[in-house]
């Protein structure tokens, strides 16, 4: 048998919404959340039993297999396609862990009530030590925003493998990342405190989808304002579309963006009839913001990315967005 490619895994450690990143560093394991049904342990499952078995247990009241298909994506990454040697990455506040998988999942009986039940093994790296966000590129920093509880990684295993190396030679950055990351904090100072309104802050998302590859990009009216502030549609192939729908907050880092934001933005995506929603800010998000958006992923299948103002600024020097239009 031919020897099995490494993966690599973004997951989120917080199980019904509780901060699980303590117990897991401590018992070398990780853990994820659906814990009632055990039987999707069964690797003989298809993966129209095992979506089933979900749908059963959490989703039995719809009619469709939408939001009980997108929780099972998650979980069935967690126990089928993680294998040993796999590196997954846990986010945890301004920092994440990175761990070795070690075996297989199983679920334990006895942490059903607490929703652990799942598990596997695994090494943590890095002496069990968290590294901070801001050393990484933007597309991992922006792989571990993603709300889902389990999203796939292979392309950046180079990345994660490269700031371990760098970590384990007791640097914490190489020059690259030291000059980047400078670049970064300017242009971070420059929106919170420079000669920015609200409207320019609109404008300069706005700008960002532009450069990003978003046509049609658009500044809906204040008067029409119904939760997205800029709109924008983004092709595949020239083929598939999908609108974004965007609220942007022009906020310092205190107080953080809090929870009302999303359902707000939810009422604009339902106007616009948008696929995916974010949520810009030049400041920070709550715990329970960052808690809520990853609820609603999994509960209600809607797609809402949170963006911060070092996110947004590591945007606009990755992509050389320098060039803002003047309000």
């Amino acid at each position: 048998m031919p020897e099995r490619d490494r993966k690599a895994f973004v997951l989120r450690v917080a199980p019904s919404g509780i901060d699980r990143v303590p117990e897991a560093i401590e018992t070398n394991e990780i853990i994820i959340g659906w814990s009632d049904a055990s039987e999707l342990i069964d690797e003989s499952l298809s993966w129209e039993d095992f979506r089933g078995f979900m749908h059963k247990y959490y989703y039995a009241e719809d009619k469709t297999f939408r939001r009980s298909g997108g929780a099972s994506g998650n979980i069935w990454k967690f126990i089928r396609e993680m294998g040993e040697g796999d590196l997954v990455v846990v986010p945890h506040g301004p920092e994440f862990y990175v761990a070795r998988v070690k075996g297989k999942a199983y679920h334990d009986p006895n942490r059903v009530k607490d929703d652990t039940a799942f598990r596997r093994p695994v090494e943590w790296l890095n002496a069990k030590k968290p590294i901070p966000r801001k050393y990484v590129n933007l597309a991992l920093r922006l792989r571990m925003n993603i709300q889902n509880t389990c999203a796939a990684a292979d392309d950046l295993i180079g990345e994660i493998e490269e700031v371990l190396k760098t970590c384990e030679k007791g640097k914490a950055t190489t020059f690259e990342q030291d000059l980047q990351q400078g670049m970064v904090e300017r242009v971070l100072k420059e929106i919170r405190e420079g000669k920015i309104s609200d409207r320019g802050f609109e404008e300069l998302v706005a700008h960002v989808l532009t450069r990003l590859g978003a046509r049609d990009v658009r500044i809906v009216p204040r008067n029409l304002d119904k939760g997205a502030d800029v709109i924008g549609t983004f092709s595949i192939a020239d083929t598939f579309k999908f609108v974004l729908a965007v609220q942007a907050k022009h906020y310092q880092p205190v107080p953080p963006v809090g929870k009302w934001v999303v359902d707000q933005l939810i009422n604009g995506m339902q106007a616009e009839s948008a696929d995916l929603g974010w949520i810009v800010t030049s400041g920070s998000y709550s715990e329970e913001t960052i808690g809520y958006a990853s609820e609603i992923c999994e509960r209600d299948g809607i797609r809402i990315e949170l963006i911060d103002g070092e996110q947004l600024a590591a945007l606009i020097v990755a992509h050389g967005m320098i060039d803002r239009p003047k309000e």
